[in-house]
């Protein structure tokens, strides 16, 4: 039985754009492998470093009373089957942080350096989702965590650039807490839509406005890539 890799990345960034391109880079490992930005990742880890252990509170007023407990750690998901598929698939990937609330339940925090809006709450919402099933359904020897009750973005909006009183300059931000709502069934209804898209034998047609597929069929027309 084939067991797909995936990660909780892919399913935000990747399933929406081509799915020939998705096909390709899950099932065949396929594809261009571009980099984050670097001064992104430095944010982020500035952003988690300063609030680990801080309280739930400072995140959102919202929130149940907490802490930041944990930061970037790898999940691993047991193999998810579906009756209508012959495969299997896995979610794998790395979570930005996650809040252990005093009821004994955890939230889970995607940081993200962004203007926040609505969009973006359903966006990100499958990639959040991917973490929470991984952390509940866990891989043997996977890290475990349960029950995951909050999901939610943490944004960052930079507003303005000022001098500080030590003569220092700095970005100063205004930060969102958006919830987002967790859905199990339509998460796993998605990832029943992948695996059997994944289980077709030949890849599907690309999306028209796919660079990289019109890259790879201009230079497969001039004979340079076969």
């Amino acid at each position: 039985m084939t067991i797909y890799q995936i990660s909780p990345s892919e399913l935000t960034f990747s399933w929406d754009g081509c799915k020939r391109c998705f096909y390709l880079k899950v099932k065949h490992g396929i594809g261009y492998k571009g980099t984050f930005p670097g001064m992104f990742s430095k944010m982020g880890n500035l952003t988690s470093n300063f609030y680990q252990g801080k309280l739930a509170s400072e995140i959102s007023p919202e929130l149940p009373a907490g802490i930041v407990k944990f930061r970037e750690k790898w999940v691993k998901s047991a193999p998810i089957s579906f009756p209508e598929t012959d495969s299997q698939c896995v979610l794998k990937g790395r979570f930005d942080a996650i809040m252990a609330f005093e009821d004994g339940s955890y939230g889970i925090i995607d940081y993200k350096t962004s203007d926040a809006s609505e969009e973006k709450a359903a966006f990100y919402s499958r990639q959040l989702s991917a973490y929470a099933y991984a952390l509940e359904n866990p891989a043997p020897g996977a890290l475990s965590i349960s029950p995951i009750t909050r999901l939610g973005l943490f944004i960052i909006t930079p507003e303005r650039f000022e001098r500080l009183p030590d003569g220092e300059l700095a970005f100063v931000t205004r930060t969102t807490w958006m919830n987002i709502p967790r859905e199990e069934a339509t998460f796993l209804g998605l990832l029943r839509e992948v695996v059997t898209l994944l289980d077709r034998p030949t890849p599907p047609p690309a999306a028209e406005e796919c660079g990289l597929c019109n890259y790879r069929k201009d230079y497969s027309e001039a004979g340079i890539l076969e």
